[in-house]
Formats: structure tokens, sequence, C-alpha cells
């Protein structure tokens, strides 16, 4: 199958340390290529991948700036993919509802990932004018606000199952006990209640974390502060090459965020490396983490801390085990592949089927 896959122009593919949808573009991109498909990838010059490349713009735009108000990068983008269409059986986009106006009279199919929440005032009105553009959901839950759409599939994100593996955890006396908490530093992420779980268990918490622009301000009036002495250390973003160990060595990954997470990638990214979750039951978490096997789903910070007392009661040799069965870029791919074709056949599938 001829597949173009079209990533945003904010990160690299994949980024080299924080970015989310670049990355599932990558690993989605090279699980195509190794199951024999022809692949175009539409990013940013500076991009590594297997399939066909074609740069949109020299390098990732994050330290561009203004360039989120910039829309000429994505004007070139759309036009350069319209003029080779013909060359396509499926373009894939993940650049949100920007296309739809030129792929919708295109002729060639295409499909829409959604990597986003969907529950912003603007939703009904940009996808209910396309009420014929496929689109998929990377979780059941994100879906919710928006039922009427034309969702053909859900499927859940999958990872190389090699890129992160398990690390044997040194002795506490080595290095001391600490929780992890992997992302990006705002108020939707549960930083705070994070720092809250730490020092109820007296226990350090390592971040590493990206700070945004948009979030500079919450750092510095919020959270900065907390990161002063104590039981907080602040790390910074880390990349691929880092997370292993951080994540290997961590007694849990809290992840008690306060917003309908699409996703959140962290959390197969704890499983990969054996490491347990502790999330509250926001978005996609009930989806990803399975409670009492995978990590504890609790609703509140005093039942995290009772869930920490529990964590040796969890196999981290069955959390990678359970990793290797659900969470496979492979996976994801084949769920992928699942929807060009009933696209293609114009056959409709059921909406979660391609779900793990």
């Amino acid at each position: 199958m001829r597949i173009a896959q079209i990533a945003p122009l904010f990160e690299t593919v994949p980024p080299a340390r924080y970015g989310g949808t670049e990355r599932v573009v990558s690993w989605l991109t090279e699980a195509l290529v190794d199951q024999g498909h022809d692949v175009t990838l539409f990013a940013s010059g500076d991009s590594q991948t297997r399939a066909r490349l074609i740069p949109v713009v020299p390098h990732a735009q994050r330290f561009v700036p203004n360039f989120e108000a910039n829309t000429a990068p994505y004007a070139r983008m759309i036009e350069m993919i319209a003029r080779r269409a013909h060359e396509f059986d499926v373009l894939h986009s993940h650049i949100d509802f920007h296309p739809m106006p030129v792929f919708s009279r295109l002729g060639t199919t295409f499909v829409t990932t959604l990597h986003g929440r969907m529950d912003r005032d603007f939703v009904p009105s940009i996808y209910g004018i396309f009420p014929e553009a496929p689109l998929v959901s990377i979780s059941n839950n994100q879906r919710l606000p928006a039922p009427g759409l034309n969702w053909v599939g859900t499927v859940l994100h999958g990872m190389p199952i090699n890129l992160l593996r398990p690390r044997p955890r040194k002795a506490v006396d080595e290095t001391g006990d600490y929780f992890a908490f992997l992302g990006r530093i705002s108020p939707e992420k549960g930083i705070e209640d994070a720092i809250s779980i730490a020092e109820r268990c007296n226990t350090p918490l390592y971040v590493a974390a990206k700070i945004g622009a948009e979030d500079q301000e919450y750092y510095d009036r919020v959270v900065s502060n907390k990161l002063v002495g104590g039981l907080v250390k602040f790390i910074g973003e880390i990349g691929d090459a880092e997370k292993p160990e951080f994540l290997s060595g961590a007694r849990a990954l809290l992840f008690p965020i306060a917003w309908p997470e699409p996703f959140g990638l962290v959390m197969i990214e704890a499983m990969a490396c054996g490491c347990p979750i502790i999330a509250y039951p926001q978005g996609s978490v009930p989806e990803v983490v399975d409670d009492g096997v995978t990590g504890f789903i609790v609703d509140t910070v005093d039942q995290a801390v009772m869930a920490c007392n529990l964590l040796d009661q969890l196999d981290r040799t069955a959390i990678r085990r359970q990793f290797e069965t659900r969470w496979s870029a492979s996976r994801m791919a084949d769920g992928y592949v699942a929807i060009y074709r009933s696209l293609l056949n114009g056959v409709a599938i059921a909406p979660g089927s391609a779900a793990p």
C-alpha cells in the first residue's frame, strides 16, 4: 500500500526529547515500513526515517518565534501533498482539520487521527462542516465530547518493543528510592498533586519534564518554589536514551492528571521499563492502565498514598510482559492498516474495533 504520513512541523520525527504526536507518527511510520508498505513521510527536514522523507521545512519549528501563529508552513505542506496525491492510496493526516478543505476535494482516500482533546468549543463547527471526513481517535474516551463525528475507529498508541527496556534497579541505599514524573509541567498534568503524594510518602520525586512557554508563568508562580530543596529534584527534558534508567529505577510513575488526557504516552513508556503507574482515572487512563497489574488507578492524593504502600505487590516483570502484549507499534500499525483497507474498500468498521 502507498501511504503518506503527514506529521506536525513543531518537532522532528521523532522528537529528540519531549514530544508526543511526532513520536507516534515516527513509530507508526517505521512499523508500516517493516510491514512492507511504501511509506512517504511529510515532515521537517531534520526528521529521521526509513521511509521516503519529503521535507516541508528545513528544521522543526519549535523554537521559531510565533510559529503557531504562522500558518504558511502548513499551507505549503498541504499544497505539496495535493500536487502528489495521485501517488498514494491513502493520505494519513496528523495535523487536525487543516487539510480537510483540500483533501475532501482530491479524490484520494484520506483519514485523520486526532491527537488532542475534543471538548473545545470550536470542535463542532469545524469538524461538523466535513461530516464525511473519516476520523480516528486515540482512545475511546477522547471521542466522548463529540460522538456525532465520523469516527471510523480507535487505535490506541503503540511503540517499538525494544525501544525502552527495563534496567536493573539499583539498591535503595545506592541511589535512594524515588517517584518519577515525566512529560510536561502544566496544571493539567498534575505536578502539584504529584509533589503532594511524594511529600506524604516522604519519598523524593524526580521531575523529568518540559516547561513550555505557555506554562512558564504557572511554573514561576506555583511550581518553582516547590523545587527548591526538599524532596523534589528537577531534571528537565530527557530523551529515549535516558528514559530506561530513569523509569526502571523509580518506585512508580506518578500520573495524577487533571484533564481528559487523550492518551498519555508516558504510561506505556513506564510499562516498557517495568515501572508501575499511579494515576487518576481521567481521559484514557482506564483504557491504558490495568488496575492491579500495571499500576493503580486512584481518585485522590489520599488514595494514591495508600496505593504507594501496595506497590511491592506488583510484579515488574509482569508489567513488562503486559506492555509487550498490548502496546507494540506493530499492533498499532495493524489497527491503522485495517482502517486504510476498510476506507479503500468502502466497508464500514465498528467504532473502536481497532483498539487492542
